[in-house]
Parts: C-alpha cells; sequence; structure tokens
C-alpha cells in the first residue's frame, strides 16, 4: 500500500498547507471526492470538488465530525482552527489539483499503460485483456467504468505500483476534455474502439469526435484500430503519418490490414482464424453477436502487435465470460438482500461493492454478509492483501465472511468477525443450509473461475422468468440532466409514488437519498410508511392523504398535501392530539388542472390566519400543478397558471414567519418553462427516462425481459391462442413467452399489434395475450428454449409500446405487474 505524508501531498499538488495545532500526522493511503463513501476518514484525503451545482466544501464539517481530518480546498473554512487536528491544503482548483496528485502517481510508475476509448466496448475490452492476460503477467486495471475526469485520477491512484502492465479506459462527453486525460495516462499503448453517437451532442461531427479522442495516443509507442472502419482508417493514416506512434490494424475482409481475422459463427460460440508470424492459428469464443466479435478481436490484435500470442494464451478465448459492467440487487431467500458482482474480483472493486452494500442497506442494525472467493491478481503479498481486505470488511461494518477459495482459507486468521471457510464453491454447496440466511444484506463476490452464479442461484429468491431490470446508474444521470436545468438553489423534489413509476419504491428512494434529492413525494401513506420502514431519512411528502391514516402520517413524520379547508380541520386535530408543534404540511392551491387544490381565496386566507396563529402546524410548500406543460397549444394557458399562482401563493405567504416554498413545475414544465422553476420543482416522469423535448437526453431506466419456454411448429391452416385469433397463412415457427396481460404485457398487443426482440430480430405476437403468457411468430429468429426475449429495452422502447397500445408511457410503466420481478444493476 502507498502512502503519503499530507506535507508531502501539498508540494505535489502546489498547495498551501495550513494545519491546525498537534496536526493529524497520520499518513494518507486513500483520497475521496464523496463525502457519502468515505469509510476510513482516518486515512483519507478529501477534495472539495466544486461544481455547478454541488460544492464539496459543504461537507467539511460533517466529514470533521466523521474522523476525516484532511482535506484540499479552494476556500478555506471561515475559522480553520476550530477544526480539532485538521488539515487544509489550499489551491486554486481542486479537481486541477487531483489531476495533479495522479499524473505524479503515475509518472512513479515502472510497468507501461494501455489506454482505451471510443464511444463503445471499452470496459469489456479492458476486463476481457485483463482476463486473458492476467496468468501470464501481473496486471491492474481501472475499476468498472471510472473513465472521467475523476474517474481516471481516481483509477491512477489506486493502481499498485507492481505490476508488468496498467489497462485505463478514458471517455470524454465534451471537446477539451481528453488532453487533460492524455496528460495523467500518458499511454505506452492504445486501443480506439467505436466511434458512434454517444455525447455527440456536443461535437460537430464525428470525425471532430475521433479527432478529440486521438488527442489521448499522441505521445503512445502502438496504437490498435480496426481497419474497417473507413473514417478510423482515413483519420489515424493522416494523425499518425510521420509521428513516431506506430498503427497496428485488425480487420475481417481487408488484406491490408496487419492482422487479418476469418471469423466462423456456429449456434452458440464463433471460431476465429488468423496467421501471424508465418504461422497459423484458430480460437474458439462463446460468442456470436457483432459486439462481442469486435471487442475480441480488439483484444486478440493487442495480443499480436506485443508478441504475445502462444497456445495457452489463445485457450483462455474460450473460457471469456459476459463482463459483469453492474453491480445487481436482488430480493433473496428469507427477506435477505443480495448484491451480486460474482465475475469480479479485486480490491477496488471490493470497496466499490461495499459502498453500494451500504448504500442499499435498510439500516445500521442490519447484518451484512460478505461471501468472497480468493481475489486474483491483488500485486499485494497474500498476507497484507487479506490484512487489508479484513480491514475494509470492519470499516462498512460487515458482521460475516464465507470465504471460499485455498488463499482465504489459510489466511483465515486475519479476519476478527464471524467467519466460515470452504476450499470450493462445490464444498459451500454440499453445506448449504438456507435457515443459515435470513433478513441480511449479502454480498456475493468471486472471481470468474469460483462460478459463484450458482451459489447466487441458491440465494435468490425464486420467481417466473420475466424480470425488470432497472439501471440506477441512468437513474442517477437522468437526476443530474435535470438539475443541470434548474438553479443550484432551486430544490427538487423526485416522485417515488405508484411503485416508482413502476420501478420500485425502497430501492429507488434509496438511490435518490443517497444523491441528496430535497424531498421524495409519494401518493398514499402506506407508500411513505413503507419508505420509512426501510430507514428512509429524506422528508416525504404523502399528495393523497386520508383521514383514516394522520396518525400514522405524524408517527412517521409524513407531511401532508392539504388542499382543502375540510381537510386542513381534520389533520389540525389530529395533530393537536398528537401534542405537535409546528408540524410541516404542503398546500396546493387551484391554478387550472380543475383536480386537488384549494379554489376559495377566502377560505385559504382562513387556513393561513389560522396555521400562524395557532403553531401547531407550519406551511411548508405552497404549489400548484400544471395542465399542458408538455405541449405547446396550451403554452398560453401553462402562464396564466403561472401568474395566478404567483398572486394566490403571494396570499399564502403573506401570512407565516418562515420561508415558505413555491412550486409548480413538472418534469416537462422543467424542460420547457425554466423561468417558472421558483423555490422547487417536482421531477417524476423525466428520472424514468421520459422527457418532453429533444433538448433532454435522458435513458430509459428499465429493460423488461422474458424466455423463452417452449418452441413449436405450427402448420398452416392452423389457429394459434385463444378465440382461434392467430392463424398460420404458411408453416410458421412460435415460441410461447411466459408474460400476459397479468404481469402488464397488454392484452392490445395481440394478434401483431405488440413486438419482441429476439435474436437481432423484432417478431410479432401471435394470437391473443393470454393472462400469463403470449405466443409470437419466430420463424425468422432461429430462437431455442431460454433464449431472452425483449419486452422493453433497446430495441423495443416504452414509447413504441405506448403507441402500440393507443395511451401515455406513464400507463405502461406503472402498469407493469409487481410479480414481475425487480433487479437493480449500479455501474
Amino acid at each position: 500500500m502507498i502512502t503519503y505524508d499530507i506535507d508531502k501531498l501539498a508540494d505535489i499538488i502546489d498547495g498551501n498547507l495550513q494545519a491546525a495545532v498537534n496536526g493529524n500526522a497520520k499518513p494518507i493511503s486513500n483520497i475521496s471526492i464523496d463525502s457519502r463513501t468515505i469509510v476510513d476518514p482516518d486515512s483519507c484525503l478529501f477534495f472539495a470538488l466544486k461544481g455547478e451545482r454541488h460544492d464539496g466544501h459543504r461537507f467539511i464539517e460533517e466529514l470533521h465530525k466523521k474522523g476525516v481530518r484532511n482535506f484540499v480546498v479552494s476556500h478555506l473554512p471561515t475559522q480553520p482552527y476550530q477544526f480539532e487536528q485538521a488539515g487544509f491544503i489550499f489551491v486554486e482548483d481542486t479537481l486541477k489539483a487531483l489531476q495533479q496528485l495522479a499524473a505524479h502517481v503515475r509518472n512513479e510508475f515502472q510497468f507501461p499503460v494501455l489506454a482505451i476509448t471510443g464511444s463503445n466496448g471499452k470496459t469489456i475490452v479492458k476486463e476481457w485483456l485483463f482476463d486473458l492476460l492476467q496468468s501470464q503477467f501481473r496486471v491492474v486495471r481501472s475499476p468498472k467504468s471510472y473513465n472521467s475526469q475523476v474517474g481516471v485520477p481516481l483509477s491512477l491512484w489506486n493502481m499498485n505500483r507492481d505490476a508488468d502492465l496498467g489497462i485505463v479506459e478514458a471517455g470524454i462527453s465534451k471537446p477539451e476534455e481528453m488532453i487533460k486525460l492524455a496528460n495523467l495516462i500518458h499511454p505506452e499503448f492504445g486501443i480506439i474502439t467505436t466511434i458512434g453517437d454517444a455525447h455527440q451532442e456536443n461535437f460537430k461531427t464525428l470525425e471532430n469526435k475521433l479527432t478529440e479522442k486521438l488527442k489521448l495516443f499522441e505521445d503512445a509507442e502502438l496504437l490498435i484500430y480496426r481497419k474497417d472502419s473507413a473514417l478510423i482508417d482515413h483519420v489515424l493514416g493522416n494523425k499518425f503519418r510521420n509521428e513516431q506512434t506506430k498503427l497496428f490494424s485488425w480487420s475481417t475482409d481487408n488484406l491490408k490490414a496487419d492482422l487479418l481475422i476469418r471469423i466462423e459463427k456456429s449456434l452458440q460460440k464463433a471460431t476465429l482464424y488468423f496467421a501471424w508470424l508465418e504461422k497459423s492459428y484458430e480460437t474458439e469464443i462463446p460468442f456470436t453477436d457483432d459486439a462481442s466479435l469486435e471487442n475480441v478481436c480488439h483484444c486478440l490484435a493487442f495480443i499480436a502487435a506485443k508478441g504475445w500470442v502462444n497456445e495457452y494464451l489463445l485457450s483462455q478465448f474460450s473460457s471469456l465470460q459476459p463482463v459483469a459492467m453492474r453491480l445487481e440487487l436482488k430480493q433473496g431467500i428469507n427477506d435477505c438482500l443480495l448484491v451480486n458482482d460474482y465475475y469480479n474480483s479485486d480490491i477496488n472493486s471490493l470497496e466499490i461493492a461495499l459502498q453500494f452494500l451500504n448504500q442499499q442497506t435498510s439500516s445500521s442494525r442490519q447484518q451484512k454478509t460478505v461471501i468472497l472467493s480468493d481475489i486474483r491478481q491483488s500485486g499485494f503479498p497474500t498476507s497484507q492483501l487479506y490484512a487489508k481486505v479484513s480491514r475494509l470488511l470492519k470499516l462498512n461494518k460487515v458482521t460475516r465472511l464465507i470465504g471460499i477459495g485455498k488463499n482465504i482459507v489459510e489466511h483465515g486468521a486475519a479476519f476478527n468477525i464471524t467467519t466460515e471457510f470452504y476450499p470450493s464453491t462445490l464444498d459451500f454447496i454440499q453445506n448449504w443450509k438456507s435457515h443459515n440466511f435470513k433478513d441480511e444484506a449479502i454480498l456475493i463476490k468471486g472471481a470468474r473461475e469460483f462460478r459463484f452464479e450458482e451459489i447466487a442461484l441458491l440465494l435468490q429468491k425464486k420467481y417466473h422468468q420475466t424480470q425488470l431490470e432497472v439501471n440506477l446508474n441512468s437513474l442517477v444521470e437522468n437526476l443530474n440532466i435535470f438539475k443541470e436545468k434548474v438553479n443550484p438553489q432551486t430544490k427538487i423534489m423526485a416522485m417515488v409514488k405508484a411503485f416508482s413509476y413502476g420501478s420500485g419504491t425502497v430501492e429507488i428512494a434509496r438511490a435518490l437519498e443517497f444523491q441528496k434529492v430535497d424531498y421524495l413525494a409519494v401518493a398514499v401513506a402506506d407508500e411513505g410508511i413503507e419508505l420509512r420502514q426501510a430507514g428512509i431519512e429524506t422528508p416525504i411528502v404523502v399528495m393523497n392523504p386520508e383521514e383514516h391514516s394522520f396518525e400514522a402520517m405524524i408517527e412517521y413524520r409524513l407531511e401532508p398535501n392539504v388542499y382543502s379547508a375540510e381537510l386542513f380541520r381534520q389533520f389540525n386535530a389530529v395533530a393537536k392530539s398528537s401534542a405537535v408543534s409546528y408540524y410541516p404540511i404542503h398546500i396546493k392551491v387551484e391554478t387550472g388542472m380543475n383536480r386537488l387544490g384549494f379554489s376559495d381565496i377566502d377560505e385559504l386566507k382562513h387556513v393561513s390566519q389560522q396555521i400562524n396563529h395557532e403553531e401547531v402546524l407550519r406551511i411548508q410548500s405552497v404549489f400548484t400543478h400544471l395542465a399542458g406543460s408538455d405541449e405547446a397549444q396550451h403554452d398560453e394557458y401553462t402562464r396564466k397558471q403561472y401568474q395566478r399562482f404567483i398572486e394566490i401563493s403571494d396570499i399564502v405567504v403573506s401570512f407565516q414567519k418562515n420561508k415558505v416554498i413555491r412550486h409548480m413545475l413538472n418534469s416537462a414544465g422543467i424542460e420547457r418553462f425554466p423561468e417558472f422553476q421558483l423555490d422547487m420543482v417536482r421531477l417524476g416522469i423525466g428520472l424514468y427516462g421520459v422527457a418532453a423535448t429533444s433538448n433532454t437526453p435522458v435513458r430509459p431506466i428499465a429493460r423488461w425481459t422474458s424466455v423463452i419456454s417452449q418452441v413449436k411448429t405450427v402448420d398452416m391452416g392452423e389457429t394459434i391462442g385463444y378465440g382461434r385469433k392467430g392463424k398460420a397463412d404458411k408453416t410458421k415457427k412460435i415460441a410461447v413467452v411466459p408474460v400476459g396481460y397479468a404481469d402488464g404485457f397488454l392484452r392490445r398487443f395481440s394478434n401483431g399489434v405488440g413486438k419482441m426482440w429476439i435474436n437481432e430480430t423484432k417478431v410479432p405476437v401471435i394470437g391473443n395475450v393470454c393472462m400469463d403468457m403470449t405466443m409470437i411468430d419466430v420463424s425468422e429468429a432461429n430462437p431455442q428454449v431460454g433464449d431472452l426475449v425483449e419486452l422493453m429495452g433497446e430495441h423495443i422502447q416504452l414509447n413504441d409500446l405506448a403507441e402500440w397500445a393507443e395511451t401515455i408511457p406513464y400507463e405502461i410503466l406503472t402498469g407493469i405487474s409487481q410479480r414481475v420481478k425487480r433487479v437493480y444493476s449500479q455501474e
């Protein structure tokens, strides 16, 4: 483990160290930019990064109370010496300082670095190269998708210095970003994968974006690329014509490439044939899709260019597995919560997985179990490695370790928590008892060779195979896209009503609370109580409160939307009997939606005066709802609603001693009427990936899939399904998918209206959709039992389903049954 004294770090980043009397002299071994993820404060240096909406300086006092004593800041606290034992390194720009530190660390590497960039495939190529090379070389690589202006510095800092090769991926979203990463990474070798439309809105052309990405390799010795890409081949040929960088190309059909690869596909695998140094080779890979084949060829080209081709290494290609790009969160047996990360095992990714486990754990009292295999290629001596693992588990308050593998068994004495050890996965399974796991959070983390998916199957709650995968990274990205549209001081209320628009209430709420949204909103009290029981502490507004739930709402600190004088009298009476004071409520006023809301101004005045006089309740916010903010034809009406709201809310505010929050914008309003954002906005469908305008590049957060249960041949003239509505006009092959209208796959999708995606083919529904199953015409798709079917995702989009059903995306999302298993993923 590499450590630095704070004085040395101050010199490295050209900072001015101001330490309190008797300042902390403990060495620094880890750095952080996120106050929410610090688990080892004693050895941490916190960089207070500043953005348009976020300022790490705001968390210094909180972090100091948690034990952090070392900070890099761009402005000092008003009274820095009140922070006992603390040291502050003052710099002009904290992000620049972080990158400066990373550049220093990189210069200490005694091994070469391979950098990978492109629009797609960066992480997969990196992970597959690691898997292929780790048996013959000591390889370190950046964790997950740490490829940004912040991710790359963190990756470089965390790389063990004892290695033969480092692999780093680099991603950009704007011009002038890559040169900053190039100055950090200084790669000796490079791979450019593909150039696509990702982040294209910030570049004039694809060539412009490619030219920007190539700045990463201006001092590289070797650059790998696919010659079949005419754009990449042309631009590289011009840019590196007279430079020292050696270009190495591969192709599947261009004889001028340095490496010509012939690919033959069979049903579930492909064989790669190539000649190198006057010798012919072949290797099998367990993939047939074009994206995986291209990523594999990038790996093979790099290995050939480095002169590392040998029979043993080629044999490793057949063992490549799909890269677990994301951590998966699933419901387990006996009320357990599972975090699956069972294709990845190294010390950095263990720390990331533990942070995610903490984020999704309901309370500090919940038991945490980690099932961990031997860690391969750590770069540390094994005794030091497992001492570090033990420290990580203790800092993250893990209560039980189940270790699997010879190395972890041999170092069992390093752990001072409850432990169980097994030499192999088979030994664990043979001793498996389901009652040993109950009401706990379990992280399953292992190297690929240990096949921990078999353990995951034992621990996972059994559902039918239709599932909705919810990408928490996309949720956060969508949140940040909308944050950029509102002023830094504007608060955000996130709507998690209706099972978070079908995505799952508790898990979504935890992710949003982790992102520090200001409020959560639910429809009824039961939804809010569920969140409180799950440990959610963020303020929660109940949009449709009911009298019978008022006592429970006060008990669980739920804040009602009060929309009438009668509802006010009812809640006020319960609040008085509960002996509360200044209990927060939210007043909704009518401005043109003609739904819930105060319409009588005199009533509203009277209620506002009574609240101020009695001091039992407090008006926390006043708001209204827009009727047509998503359609231009209603814009004049929206403006009139705004004017009406200002007039009415002025009356409410005038009677209150406290600051009253005003809000009226929903997701579409945030996009189309930024001038009306006031003190807070309410973010709903936009969070889940539906935008009102093309200028808001949100992504759907959910992918709905199932599998094929049966494939059969139907002769011409036969009928399919209830009512014999499906008819075979010729011999057809049909597949049965275990999803129906009870799952939310609407009966309106019957008889060719709805489609599904299988084996790179869009196929129609044939016959009527049944309650629990649907038949599809797969005559052109060559399917097998067990093949994955996409009902909604990249190829069958949410808007497609809504259009086919002649409805809106809200109805599709909220209609997906809760019996459909929700799986949550996060990079």
